[in-house]
């Protein structure tokens, strides 16, 4: 990879950074602007008969999981190469325990345990996500070579 590439990873992670920042630390009032979505996806799939309360607790856990995916992706991203994997993926659990501590003392907020659970297969996806984008660029790259 080029230093141009790596540093634009690096701004993009950044700005990832102070969103993730923004989305989970706020009180829950202002929070809910940005993710009011999660009601406005379990509204409209309960006009066409899906369970509000189960579709939005659903909706919920995969926004966590999606929330947690360019974590893993930068952050295994850039790693030096040796770095393990599984490091990575404890990290994004670190990080997300720490911020639902966090949020008991923000007003409104509640932790959750699935949140936690949620943000750390988000981690997993994204350092899987980061492996499969690695793998095919390589083939591409061999081939066009070839």
């Amino acid at each position: 990879m080029t230093r141009g590439w790596l540093a634009s990873a690096r701004g993009v992670f950044a700005l990832y950074m102070v969103a993730l920042l923004l989305v989970v630390l706020l009180p829950a009032d202002d929070a809910r602007h940005v993710t009011g979505f999660v009601s406005v996806i379990a509204d409209v799939l309960s006009t066409v008969g899906i369970p509000h309360q189960p579709t939005e607790v659903a909706v919920e856990f995969l926004s966590n999981i999606v929330l947690f995916m360019p974590w893993g992706f930068f952050l295994r991203l850039l790693t030096r190469p040796g770095f393990p994997s599984w490091a990575v993926v404890l990290s994004g659990a670190v990080l997300s325990t720490a911020i639902e501590l966090l949020q008991l003392v923000i007003p409104g907020r509640v932790t959750a345990l699935s949140d936690v659970i949620a943000n750390t297969l988000g981690t997993v996806a994204g350092v899987l996500v980061l492996k499969a984008f690695l793998a095919i660029t390589s083939r591409l790259s061999a081939r066009g070579a070839g």
